[in-house]
């Protein structure tokens, strides 16, 4: 299940926010731009996107947004504002934020336009991942597990292996099927390659790699077991 950092300092507001995305998402809430950014640095990557809401000053939107960017974090961000002078919208939107949405607006029109965002952010080769206990960063050519604090470097063939059995959501992909994806075509390859990088992917995110819960073989295949 996607992350979604809430930012809102009116209490009340930001739990009724919180219960409307609770069905869908994991939410984790903030008082300010300065909480959200320690949450943010410890979750690795674990954050999906964010919400902002401005308050009655429109200008306490852009402010934490800018900094996040500035920081480095590239999930989308939402800003929910009162404020729908075209200046204000102007504002958000140049600080870096993806979306401004007016109030009032309904849950499923929010719900609707994180999705959208969601979506179009799987698709860039910066969005975060989530691989059974792991955030999975293929741009940085890492993964990281929260609960153990640890990152787990990997190689550009074994990124392109995780992406493709990602992409594949649970289902089984054939061998010669990832040898065609992530080596192309090319006869001195063999299965006995793509057989060695699953050994050693293994080796770097399974407890027990001779039992593997995660990246399982099937048949003449492998996948990920999400659920592990």
């Amino acid at each position: 299940m996607n992350t979604v950092l809430l930012i809102c300092s009116d209490r009340r507001l930001r739990a009724s926010l919180a219960e409307g995305l609770a069905p869908s998402f994991s939410v984790h809430q903030a008082d300010d731009g300065a909480e959200a950014r320690v949450f943010l640095r410890a979750s690795a990557g674990g954050c999906s996107a964010v919400l902002i809401d401005t308050g009655l000053n429109a200008a306490d939107g852009p402010e934490p947004c800018r900094g996040l960017r500035s920081e480095g974090f590239d999930m989308p961000i939402l800003l929910l504002s009162e404020a729908s002078d075209e200046a204000d919208v102007v504002a958000g939107l140049d600080s870096g934020a993806n979306d401004y949405i007016l109030k009032p607006f309904s849950m499923p029109e929010l719900l609707a336009r994180l999705r959208a965002h969601l979506r179009i952010s799987a698709t860039t080769e910066s969005a975060v991942r989530t691989i059974g206990p792991y955030a999975f960063r293929p741009s940085a050519k890492q993964l990281f597990e929260r609960a153990r604090n640890r990152t787990i470097r990997l190689t550009s063939k074994e990124v392109a292996v995780l992406k493709y059995l990602h992409a594949a959501d649970g289902r089984p992909v054939a061998k010669h099927t990832l040898l065609m994806e992530v080596w192309g075509y090319n006869s001195a390859v063999s299965s006995h390659t793509l057989e060695t990088h699953i050994w050693r992917l293994r080796q770097k995110i399974e407890d027990n790699p001779a039992n593997a819960r995660l990246l399982l073989t099937n048949r003449d295949g492998y996948r990920l077991n999400q659920a592990a």
